[in-house]
């Protein structure tokens, strides 16, 4: 019993090794085996840097400069957008939500073919939300939805 049972743990632990690919792949993070390849669109995959952002709107531009001077009211005048992608405050501030969600609709505008949204209007859209957190929260799911769809 105890024999079959090692022998059957050698046996699949071989199966597994064999079933990993045995070139490296350029979206893999070194140390591990496995990583999520869905979700080209969300905030997340943005901030991870995993493709070269849109040339009209590098990493290092500020809000201010990409969404106009109305957002200076809610936003660090120095937060760039790969900051916005990486906010983790949405859940108790909706105008984080909005920026988080409309910055990666504003890359996915101009990166992805067949996204919902144009640039003019994310960045309309955005503006137009920052009249009160039920707005801003509203849009925010909106952009989130149409991110996560287009992965």
């Amino acid at each position: 019993m105890k024999t079959s049972r090692i022998a059957f743990l050698t046996i699949h632990l071989l199966i597994c090794l064999l079933s990993l690919p045995s070139s490296s792949s350029s979206s893999r993070v070194p140390g591990f085996l496995y990583t999520r390849t869905t979700e080209r669109c969300t905030p997340r995959y943005w901030s991870g840097r995993r493709e070269a952002w849109p040339r009209m709107v590098p990493e290092t531009s500020t809000v201010t400069n990409v969404f106009g001077s109305r957002v200076y009211e809610r936003y660090r005048s120095d937060l760039t957008l790969v900051e916005a992608t990486m906010r983790n405050d949405e859940e108790d501030n909706p105008f984080a939500g909005l920026l988080k969600e409309g910055t990666a609709a504003l890359l996915n505008s101009y990166a992805r073919e067949g996204f919902p949204y144009r640039p003019w209007q994310v960045k309309t859209l955005v503006i137009q939300a920052l009249v009160s957190e039920a707005a801003a929260s509203s849009q925010a799911n909106q952009f989130s939805f149409a991110n996560h769809a287009c992965s």
